[in-house]
């Protein structure tokens, strides 16, 4: 079955049946009678085809940092609702916090037929902004914020200051379980929180009460592990993921130490393994699958030109309190 089959079975040009195929204008009646034709024959436009008439492709890529990732995982649950009402489709590329690989895989959207790009990023060199700026296609950044790109975010700054505020309020020696700077949403961003609450508190900023770590649970043990040997006297600390948090729980259980009696302690997050360990974990709510839906509403809008220019989106969030604080 071709296009011209089509076209000679509803009665009509193949100009027609091509604008009705690619969304053009089509009077309301043959729009009818076309679609008609087309449920009865089962006829599939020719994908290759269409991508060489439209330049189109209704594919976009999303490049993502890790797969093991609660948060991520609810990202592309996001972007998915959303591309899926729009008859788009995903790639996903999974860079395993390598960030020469970002830039591969930006290089690769960018030569190899989508419309458009999502990328969840951690680190933003010179490299990444330069490749950034010559892209032809529309790019949104998910869960940081880049100056001069369209951007949704969380506020990682406001949102740990927050959490701080909740051990802040009932005792004073907080520590910090972090993960680099060089992330500025999970490491900067989510540390200045943490310090800004102190001062906030009148109390003294102490370097021996951070210490940075991996984004794992068994990362989060061994900095736990590390703080509890700098010979001070911790009353709570504030972990940059749940995952921390689980590996510092694990650790302050086997010290002998009692939750929350001995130490408090939160996370960031607020995933499903924070409700399931014991004692239940005080964390921090960030909307990632409402994330993800605007990110793709923002580039779905840019690629069909109902958006123009940049725009940031900052999202909210909530502190949950449990049993650990």
């Amino acid at each position: 079955m071709t296009i011209n089959e089509i076209a000679k079975m509803a009665g009509v040009s193949r100009a027609t049946v091509s604008r009705y195929l690619n969304n053009g204008y089509v009077s309301a009646e043959k729009k009818e009678i076309i679609k008609k034709v087309i449920e009865e024959t089962g006829y599939v436009p020719s994908t290759q085809a269409q991508t060489l008439r439209t330049k189109k492709t209704n594919v976009i890529g999303v490049i993502i940092p890790r797969l093991n990732s609660d948060a991520i995982g609810k990202m592309i649950s996001g972007i998915s609702s959303v591309v899926a009402a729009e008859n788009f489709q995903l790639i996903l590329a999974n860079t395993a916090n390598d960030e020469k690989e970002e830039l591969k895989y930006i290089n690769t959207f960018k030569d190899n037929f989508v419309d458009g790009i999502i990328l969840i990023g951690t680190i933003f060199t010179n490299k990444h902004k330069k490749l950034i700026n010559e892209l032809n296609i529309p790019l949104v950044i998910l869960a940081q914020k880049l100056e001069g790109c369209s951007c949704v975010y969380s506020d990682d700054y406001n949102g740990t200051k927050a959490l701080t505020n909740v051990l802040l309020r009932k005792k004073k020696k907080i520590a910090y379980i972090g993960v680099t700077d060089k992330d500025k949403a999970a490491g900067l961003s989510r540390k200045k929180g943490y310090i800004s609450a102190l001062n906030e508190n009148n109390v003294k900023y102490d370097d021996r009460y951070i210490v940075q770590c991996e984004f794992s649970l068994e990362a989060g043990y061994e900095a736990c592990k590390e703080l509890f040997s700098r010979n001070i006297d911790i009353e709570g600390i504030v972990c940059a993921t749940d995952n921390i948090a689980a590996g510092a729980v694990k650790y302050i259980k086997q010290s002998g130490r009692k939750i929350p009696d001995d130490v408090m302690i939160t996370g960031i997050g607020d995933n499903i393994i924070g409700t399931v360990m014991e004692p239940n974990l005080t964390s921090l709510h960030f909307y990632y699958k409402s994330s993800g839906m605007e990110a793709a509403r923002l580039l779905m809008n840019m690629i069909t030109g109902r958006e123009e220019g940049c725009r940031e989106i900052k999202m909210g969030y909530s502190v949950i309190e449990r049993e650990s604080t």
